[in-house]
C-alpha cells in the first residue's frame, strides 16, 4: 500500500514539472509585464533603427546617452552586408536566475540579425542592448578553430620561453662559478729578473771587501792590535 502512495504522488510530482516546463510563454507574467509588451519594446527599436535618417543617427550619436550610442553603433555594423529586410523573425523570452533576456530575430536576404534585450528581473531595469549579425555554421567552427589555435600558440610559447629561461640558468652559474674562482685565486707573482754578470761580479767582491774587513776586525780584537798593523789578503771558503 505504502509503495502506491509513494508511486500515486511521484507521478504527479512528475505531472506538475511537466506542466511548468510546457507553460505557454506569451501567458505568464514577467514582473508586471506581458510577452506581446516586451515583443512590442523589441519590434520598435528594430522599426526606428531601420527608419532613422542620417540626420536622427547623428542626433543618436550625439546624445551623449551611452547604450542608445553603443546601439545605434552596432546596428550600423550588424547590417552591413546582410541585405535588404526581409521580415521579423521569432521572438523569444528567457528567465535565468535574476536576468530576464528577450530575443527578436530579424531576417534580411543574406543572414538573420539579432537584437537582445537583457533585463534585471526584479525591477524590469533595461541593462543592455546589443544587435548582432548571426554567423553561420561554418563561421562558428572557424572562429572556434583560430580561437583554438591561438591558445595553443599562446601556451606554446610561454613554454618555449620557461624553457629558455630555465636552460639559461647553467650558464648563469658558470658565469659565477668562475668569478668565484679568479677571486680566490692568488694573483701570480712577477719572475725576479736575472741581474747581468758585470753587476753580479761586482756585489760578490763588494761582499768580500767587507767580509775581509769583518775578520780583521775580529784578528785585532782578538790579539789586541790594530787593523793597521796587518793586512787581510785573501779568504778561502770551505763551503
Amino acid at each position: 500500500m505504502k509503495k502506491k502512495i509513494l508511486l500515486i504522488l511521484s507521478m504527479c510530482l512528475i505531472m506538475l514539472g511537466l506542466a511548468g516546463c510546457g507553460e505557454d510563454p506569451t501567458k505568464v507574467d514577467y514582473n508586471g509585464y506581458t510577452y506581446e509588451q516586451l515583443k512590442g519594446a523589441c519590434e520598435n527599436t528594430v522599426t526606428v533603427l531601420q527608419e532613422m535618417s542620417e540626420s536622427e543617427k547623428a542626433s543618436y550619436l550625439a546624445s551623449g546617452d551611452e547604450m542608445l550610442e553603443h546601439l545605434v553603433g552596432r546596428w550600423d555594423e550588424a547590417v552591413k552586408g546582410v541585405g535588404d529586410f526581409v521580415k521579423l523573425g521569432e521572438f523569444t523570452v528567457t528567465k535565468s536566475g535574476k536576468t530576464l533576456t528577450c530575443e527578436q530575430e530579424i531576417i534580411f536576404k543574406d543572414r538573420p540579425v539579432l537584437l537582445t534585450y537583457v533585463y534585471t528581473y526584479h525591477n524590469m531595469q533595461l541593462e543592455d542592448i546589443t544587435v548582432d549579425a548571426v554567423q553561420t555554421l561554418g563561421e562558428k567552427m572557424t572562429n572556434a578553430a583560430l580561437n583554438t589555435l591561438m591558445g595553443m600558440g599562446v601556451v606554446f610559447a610561454v613554454l618555449i620561453l620557461i624553457s629558455l629561461i630555465i636552460n639559461s640558468f647553467k650558464y648563469l652559474s658558470r658565469f659565477e662559478k668562475k668569478g668565484i674562482e679568479e677571486k680566490a685565486a692568488p694573483a701570480a707573482k712577477a719572475p725576479v729578473a736575472a741581474l747581468p754578470p758585470a753587476v753580479e761580479e761586482a756585489i760578490a767582491a763588494q761582499d768580500d771587501l767587507e767580509l775581509a774587513a769583518v775578520v780583521a776586525a775580529a784578528i785585532a780584537a782578538s790579539t789586541g792590535t790594530s787593523t793597521d798593523e796587518f793586512v787581510v789578503r785573501s779568504i778561502k771558503r770551505r763551503f
